[in-house]
């Protein structure tokens, strides 16, 4: 099983921004079903891709000033980072393969 970062205000720099690797970063919330729903998809992929990403959750609520940055207006939101840049963002429950299909291009990229 792959490590899922929980990510914070004070780590957000070091584990995303200066990652090796791109990073999906999951702002989520514990009232939000979506986010929910979402979870164990983001934990397959991030077994999946285990060594070729990194997948990282924020806690919108906890990091209100991080989801600000971001423009974070509904959970759960995931941005694609690659070498410090937001490279796409995805709103709302996805399915795996709308994921999948994201990861590889930025993969490829």
């Amino acid at each position: 099983m792959a490590e899922i970062l929980d990510v914070t205000e004070a780590t957000f720099e070091e584990q995303v921004m200066q990652s090796d690797k791109p990073v999906i970063v999951d702002f989520w919330a514990e009232w939000c079903a979506p986010c929910r729903q979402l979870s164990p998809t983001l934990a397959e992929l991030a077994g999946e891709y285990a060594d070729q990403i990194r997948v990282a959750k924020v806690d919108a609520d906890a990091s209100p000033q991080l989801a600000a940055k971001y423009n974070v207006r509904a959970l759960p939101t995931l941005l694609f980072i690659k070498n410090g840049q937001v490279t796409g963002s995805l709103v709302g429950n996805q399915p795996k393969a709308t994921l999948s299909k994201q990861i590889e291009e930025i993969l490829a990229s």
